[in-house]
C-alpha cells in the first residue's frame, strides 16, 4: 500500500474485489488493477491514465464494470486499471509506460484491458503486442476501435430511443447539454443530433459553447479537431462549469467521476440525467436528483455500449455485428430497467438488482470449494 500517495484501504463484500494489484511501473509510476468479479466470465475493464487516479477510484469503477457487464447480459466480469502518470507525457514515454503496464499484468489472465480516459486504440495495440489480449484495438489488428466508431455514444442514444418508445420523452427537439466533448460526449452529441434533438450546450476541459437554437454538431466536431471548442462561431462561449446548470431536457455528464456531487447537484436544471461517464455522480447526488423528480439513467445501463462492443471483439465479430449487438442488448436492458423502476427504491437500485440477479444465477453453476 503506497500510503505516501494517500491510497486508502478498500471495502470488500460478497462480490469482490477478487484481487487488487498495486504495481510500480517504469520510472516509478504507480498503477493499480482491480479485478472485481469473474462469476460471469473473464473480466473486462478500461485502463485509466491520469495523475489523480487512486485505488479507491479504480475499485469503485471495477465494481461498476461488474454490474454493467451483468446488467446487459455479457459473459464477462468487471475490472478496471489506473496508471497515475504525470501530465505532459511525451509520445515515447507514454508508449514505454503502457508497455511496462502490460508486461506487469501478463499473469492476470482473467483480465482483458480496454481503452479509458487517457488511453485509446493505439495504447491497446501496445498492450496486445505485449500480452496478446486487449479490446478496442485498431482495425488494422483485427480489432474494433470502439472510441473511434463511437460505440458508447451510440449505446447512449439507443437508451434514449427506448425511453422515447415507452413515452418517457420525445427526442425530436429535445434540448441536450453534454458535459465533456471527448470520445463519448462527441459521439452521443452526434447521435442525438442525427435523431432530431437539439444539442444546446457542450463543454470540454478548456471551455464551453452554447446555442439555445441548437449547435451544428457535425461542424462543431470538425472544428474541435484543431481549434478551441469555446471559439466555435456557431455558438456563444460560456463558462465551462456552467454547462451542468443548463436548462435542458437531458444532461449528459460524459467526463470525470463525481462531477455531480453535493456541491454541484443543485445546479442541475434537466428533466433527465443520462450518465455517459462512469460514476459521474455520487450516491448523494443521485438521491437528491431523484427527490427533485429528475430521472437518472445510471451508468451501468446507459453507457454500456462501449463494453458490449469490446466483448463483441473478443468473439471475433465485425463492427457491423458489434453495433447490432449493442442495439439489441441496450434495448433489452433499458426496457427491463424501466419495468423495474416502479418497485425499486431508486433507479440505480433497479439497475443493480438486474445485475445481481444475473450474477447470483450464474454463481449456482460455479465451483464453491
Amino acid at each position: 500500500m503506497d500510503t505516501a500517495l494517500g491510497w486508502p484501504d478498500w471495502p470488500c463484500d460478497e462480490l469482490g474485489p477478487r484481487s487488487v494489484t498495486i504495481l510500480r511501473l517504469a520510472g516509478g509510476v504507480p498503477a493499480v488493477v482491480a479485478v472485481d468479479n469473474t462469476t460471469l466470465g473473464p473480466a473486462i475493464g478500461g485502463v485509466r491514465l491520469r495523475p489523480e487516479v487512486t485505488p479507491a477510484e479504480v475499485i469503485r469503477l471495477a465494481r461498476g464494470m461488474t454490474l454493467k457487464n451483468a446488467a446487459v447480459g455479457l459473459p464477462h466480469g468487471g475490472a478496471k486499471a489506473g496508471i497515475a502518470a504525470p501530465p505532459g507525457l511525451s509520445a515515447a514515454r507514454k508508449e514505454s509506460l503502457i508497455r511496462s503496464f502490460a508486461h506487469e499484468i501478463r499473469h492476470l489472465t482473467d483480465y482483458w484491458p480496454g481503452p479509458d480516459l487517457g488511453t485509446d486504440e493505439t495504447a491497446m495495440a501496445w498492450v496486445d503486442d505485449e500480452i496478446g489480449r486487449a479490446i478496442g484495438r485498431p482495425a488494422a489488428l483485427g480489432g474494433i476501435p470502439l472510441d473511434t466508431l463511437g460505440a458508447t455514444g451510440y449505446g447512449l442514444a439507443i437508451c434514449l430511443e427506448v425511453l422515447q418508445e415507452h413515452g418517457v420523452l420525445e427526442l425530436s427537439g429535445a434540448r441536450i447539454a453534454v458535459q465533456g466533448f471527448g470520445a463519448v460526449g462527441r459521439n452521443v452529441a452526434l447521435q442525438l443530433h442525427q435523431r432530431g434533438a437539439r444539442v444546446i450546450a457542450v463543454s470540454d476541459i478548456d471551455g464551453a459553447v452554447a446555442n439555445p437554437d441548437g449547435l451544428d454538431v457535425p461542424k462543431l466536431a470538425a472544428y474541435r479537431l484543431d481549434r478551441p471548442l469555446a471559439e466555435f462561431p456557431g455558438g456563444v462561449s460560456v463558462e465551462r462549469d456552467d454547462v451542468i446548470g443548463t436548462a435542458c431536457d437531458v444532461l449528459v455528464p460524459a467526463a470525470q467521476p463525481d462531477v455531480l456531487n453535493r456541491t454541484t447537484v443543485d445546479q442541475v436544471r434537466a428533466r433527465f440525467v443520462l450518465e455517459g461517464a462512469n460514476i459521474p455522480a455520487t450516491e448523494d447526488a443521485e438521491r437528491l436528483l431523484e427527490e427533485r423528480g429528475i430521472l437518472v439513467i445510471p451508468d451501468i445501463i446507459a453507457n454500456a455500449g462501449g463494453v458490449i462492443c469490446g466483448a463483441a471483439e473478443t468473439r471475433g465479430l465485425t463492427p457491423a455485428q458489434a453495433f447490432t449487438d449493442i442495439s439489441e442488448r441496450m434495448r433489452s436492458a433499458t426496457t427491463e430497467w424501466l419495468g423495474r423502476l416502479a418497485t425499486a427504491e431508486s433507479p440505480r437500485r433497479a439497475a443493480r438488482d438486474m445485475a445481481i440477479d444475473r450474477i447470483h444465477a450464474a454463481r449456482a453453476y460455479r465451483r464453491t470449494f
